[in-house]
């Protein structure tokens, strides 16, 4: 749930069919009680390229043929012939059988598309590197191999499925499909295994990794571009090759599927902020863990910014955060800062009766407007605060040509707070990582015993 800067590690940029031609589509759900919401699954079937052309939701307990009840099946047929309608998308995790069995309801032609099925294909049309392409396939065949037996069954019976599907299906499609897992993963174990190499080689050059974390539409690749420090990606393009100079803001679900990294402006520290794809509700374990390897790049981050959208309501902000903190929860490494974006968005006096109403999940978020600028200050201010701590050293180095490289260094690497000469010897009083302090020690040895020889 996160490739554009994965450079040599799989993320080389690859051409792909990201605009589709619209499709019309019903969305239906079924809820157990209450009132069913449908608003994500049609933001998720718009992020796809489908009209949304009608609605319809029942609730009622599941119906073990077809979700639905019968009758209801019935009214989605008449309501799909009324609007000539491409495909039904389901907001529910329906079963091979009642895919089918709705299919066989309804005109032919037109697709049953279930929450995870329409999920995974707005994957597949964002999937623009390696890495990202892999791990949608991935998910889709995790997605596929439960249902293969069944899908096996229907084909022997010489029945057309009406769902999306892998193709035809034999004795030895469990068999492939598990194959397939199993050199995917590896290659992305091996994709994984350089992530981590340039995360490590990146803090041995004295950056600190901050990731952004959230729901999908929260303005992550927003507050990315307000934080971002423009002019210095090009002066890095040498050390850091895969930094991307653009990071997508549209108001739609999932414009960010790859991980998008660039630098970000600090007054002292130097970070890297990394923009991965948005959490969403409801997503099973195998999805989650098709995406783990992009994931990475938050679990293993020194901070993690987790935004949520303050203009929505408590409910909807509490349901989103909790999802998130679930979604970090078992691999998360990093402290977390919640951060309330789109404040812009509120009336005078909402935002302290949000931060009330939510302390339990969300205790001293930094409120922000990405759009406007607003409390972005302050935001920079609570990274450096929240970062692990550096250390204070005082050196002092003989005059000459290698201490002046050593000085340059650790201005690269730290925060140099004051730098002072005399006729033989410069002394210069800095912060930084443990590990630089301990190699600019090091390399300070080094010129005292070269000194003294």
């Amino acid at each position: 749930m996160t490739g554009g800067a994965e450079g040599n590690a799989g993320g080389e940029r690859v051409e792909g069919a990201n605009a589709t031609n619209e499709r019309r589509a019903v969305v239906a759900k079924r809820v157990d009680a209450g009132d069913a919401d449908l608003t994500e699954i049609s933001q998720l079937a718009a992020a796809a390229g489908y009209e949304v052309v009608d609605e319809l939701s029942q609730t009622r307990t599941e119906d073990a043929a077809f979700m639905f009840g019968e009758g209801k099946v019935a009214e989605l047929r008449d309501r799909v012939l009324r609007t000539d309608a491409d495909a039904v998308i389901l907001d529910n995790d329906v079963g091979p059988y009642q895919t089918f069995n709705i299919g066989g309801e309804l005109p032919e032609g037109v697709e049953v598309i279930d929450r995870f099925t329409l999920i995974l294909e707005i994957f597949g049309q964002r999937a623009n590197t390696r890495k990202a392409q892999l791990q949608v396939e991935l998910a889709q065949l995790r997605y596929e191999l439960p249902r293969a037996e069944a899908k096996a069954s229907l084909a022997k019976r010489d029945e057309r499925p009406g769902f999306m599907g892998l193709g035809e299906y034999d004795e030895s499609v469990e068999r492939d499909i598990k194959r397939q897992i199993s050199e995917i993963r590896d290659e992305l174990d091996s994709i994984a295994e350089k992530e981590q190499a340039r995360r490590e080689q990146r803090r041995d050059s004295g950056f600190d990794l901050v990731a952004l974390a959230g729901y999908t539409n929260a303005g992550k690749s927003t507050l990315m571009r307000r934080l971002a420090a423009e002019i210095d990606v090009d002066e890095n393009a040498d050390r850091h090759p895969d930094l991307d100079t653009t990071a997508e803001s549209q108001d739609m679900l999932f414009t960010t599927l790859g991980t998008t990294t660039r630098r970000a402006e600090m007054e002292k520290r130097d970070v890297l902020l990394t923009d991965t794809v948005g959490f969403i509700a409801d997503l099973p374990h195998w999805l989650v863990e098709s995406f783990e390897s992009t994931l990475d790049s938050v679990y293993r981050a020194d901070l993690v910014l987790l935004v949520v959208d303050a203009s929505e309501s408590v409910e909807a902000m509490r349901e989103k955060l909790v999802t998130s903190h679930d979604t970090l929860y078992e691999r998360n490494e990093a402290p977390i800062v919640t951060v309330f974006n789109k404040v812009d968005r509120l009336a005078p006096g909402e935002l302290a009766d949000k931060r009330a109403a939510l302390s339990g999940v969300a205790p001293d978020p930094v409120a922000v407007s990405a759009k406007t600028g607003a409390g972005v200050a302050e935001l920079r201010d609570r990274v450096e605060a929240e970062l692990p701590e550096w250390e204070r050293e005082r050196l002092v180095l003989p005059v000459s040509d290698d201490a002046m490289s050593l000085v340059s260094w650790i201005h690269d690497h730290g925060h140099v707070a004051d730098e002072t000469y005399a006729s033989d010897q410069v002394t210069v009083d800095f912060e930084a990582k443990p590990s630089i302090v301990a190699r600019a020690r090091s390399k300070a040895a080094g010129l005292a015993s070269a000194e003294s020889v």
